[in-house]
């Protein structure tokens, strides 16, 4: 059963949508066409999903986030406030003729956020681009490249900083090749992907 919090202010979804159960819903919401969203998610206040848009489940989406059409978010994706999923790497309004683009003529790209991944509040990811399992994107970051599995990145253009466990603990270098979370002894090895638990 899907909680509509606070509604039925302005909330619009359109054909095909399946929320799951369990899943919470806040005012001024705009959902489009042949969206997935699974169980026990909370959508905020004005934010709006695409269409197409595959969300996974226990996933949070803050205030004011947006949400374009290619996305896909996987279990356990954290999204703060302010957080824009483009979709269009060569955005153009019109063709060389003047007249307004259509649809057909765009290729729509894909972001893709891994499970338990966290976007910061006002960041903004450039498609096409994979943010890794376990990652973050810092507050007001700029994400136009992938980001690996556990990998903090920060800045304009974001850029790896350190790597991170999902408890949001730094890692520390053992060596060359393993890393460790000094609060929970828990071992890390780094791999072509990023870090990968031991």
């Amino acid at each position: 059963m899907v909680s509509l919090k606070n509604m039925i202010n302005n909330i619009s979804i359109g054909k095909n949508v399946l929320i799951g159960r369990g899943t919470k819903i806040w005012n001024d919401v705009q959902i489009e066409s042949n969206v997935k969203i699974g169980k026990d998610c909370v959508v905020g206040s004005k934010v709006y999903i695409g269409p197409g848009v595959e969300i996974g489940s226990n996933v949070k989406i803050q205030n004011n986030s947006l949400i374009y059409e290619g996305s896909r978010i996987e279990n356990g994706v954290f999204i703060g406030p302010n957080v824009i999923l483009t979709n269009d790497n060569k955005p153009r309004a019109v063709n060389l003729n003047g007249r307004l683009r259509n649809k057909n003529e765009w290729n729509l790209q894909s972001v893709i956020i891994g499970e338990g991944a966290s976007i910061g509040a006002g960041s903004i990811l450039v498609a096409p681009i994979k943010i890794g399992v376990w990652a973050m994107v810092g507050a007001g970051s700029v994400v136009t490249k992938d980001v690996k599995d556990y990998s903090l990145v920060l800045g304009v253009p974001a850029k790896h900083f350190y790597w991170i466990s999902p408890e949001g603990d730094e890692l520390k270098y053992l060596n060359e090749e393993e890393l460790i979370n000094e609060n929970s002894g828990k071992k890390y090895r780094i791999t072509s992907s990023g870090a990968l638990p031991l």
